[in-house]
């Protein structure tokens, strides 16, 4: 309570008089107080996590009025894996040029687990993740759903082919069978990851990890040398699987798939061009969508404007 006084430069007795008041006011203890000093109890740190986030919003707020008052360009922080920058990182960049010219668009790519950190810390506003848990400070809205991808070295290595149709160029592989691959896997908190343990025990089959690898680049490599298998989604592939540098197929009984889900936190102010930018994004996940062909099925929030869908969940 002294350093606490001390920092906002006021008496500590003023300090203590109007905790006691604003307990009385809302009818609860918000300090446990005892001979060692003070401690904050559960509806305590509640009031202080929501007083920060209404301050947050107001500091959003003044800057958002200010910025359209200088006629400023919105800076918006998008994350994004790196299937998805691979797939769509140029339309939405130029899509986002042309039609939302109030809107200084950047992009930060990173793994799911990484981008839902940053929302959380507040370091990015928006982020298109794959399976998101349910989580008290964010929003979700599940996107499309896609297959995942059994891959080794290709045999047909330097031939670079012009398209790539599911029929032809990507097979079946039973998930038994996956299991008699050595492995290398992303570490840990990773969705691909917990897909194929998840299965694995569902099935009691053993699984062969050879190397955990946290790295999409780092793997790929590794299969390329024939060092080992992977499973990955298409988007990490694409290139490598036109170039015939790797092989994939796709794998059922049972399928494995990830979803993807449009997250931003609760606690985030509305942006100034908020509909435009959420309408944007749902129709480049459209291109992504139709980029993966049959391996993805869309959900019902892309059947219309995502900034509909998403505003009927906020």
């Amino acid at each position: 309570m002294t350093r606490a006084a001390e920092q906002l430069f006021v008496a500590q007795p003023a300090l203590g008089m109007q905790i006691k008041q604003l307990e009385e006011q809302l009818g609860v203890d918000l300090l446990h107080r005892h001979s060692r000093g003070v401690s904050v109890t559960r509806n305590g740190q509640f009031l202080y996590e929501r007083a920060c986030e209404v301050l947050r919003l107001v500091d959003d707020t003044e800057r958002q009025i200010m910025a359209a008052a200088r006629k400023e360009r919105e800076g918006v922080i998008l994350g994004v894996t790196n299937g998805y920058m691979n797939l769509v990182a140029r339309d939405l960049i130029v899509l986002a040029h042309h039609q939302l010219p109030g809107v200084r668009l950047s992009l930060a790519e990173e793994r799911s687990a990484v981008l839902l950190a940053a929302l959380e810390n507040h370091e990015i506003d928006l982020a298109l993740a794959y399976e998101v848990h349910e989580r008290p400070g964010l929003v979700r809205i599940p996107l499309l759903e896609e297959h995942l991808l059994f891959i080794t070295a290709g045999e047909q290595k330097g031939v670079q082919r012009e398209t790539l149709t599911q029929q032809a160029s990507i097979g079946v592989i039973d998930f038994s069978d996956v299991m008699q691959h050595e492995l290398v896997l992303p570490g840990p908190r990773d969705g691909v990851r917990e897909q194929v343990l998840t299965a694995a025990k569902r099935l009691a089959l053993e699984v062969k990890v050879q190397l955990d690898v946290s790295s999409i680049s780092t793997i790929k490599n590794i299969v390329m040398q024939g060092d080992a298998a992977a499973v990955v989604p298409f988007g990490n592939v694409r290139d490598d699987l036109l170039r015939g540098s790797l092989t994939a197929r796709r794998i059922v009984n049972p399928g494995l798939f990830r979803t993807l889900y449009l997250v931003r936190s609760r606690k985030r102010a509305p942006m100034l061009h908020e509909s435009g930018l959420l309408d944007l994004l749902g129709d480049c996940t459209h291109v992504y969508c139709q980029a993966l062909g049959d391996l993805a099925r869309p959900f019902d929030a892309l059947q219309g404007p995502l900034s509909t869908s998403f505003r009927q969940l906020s």
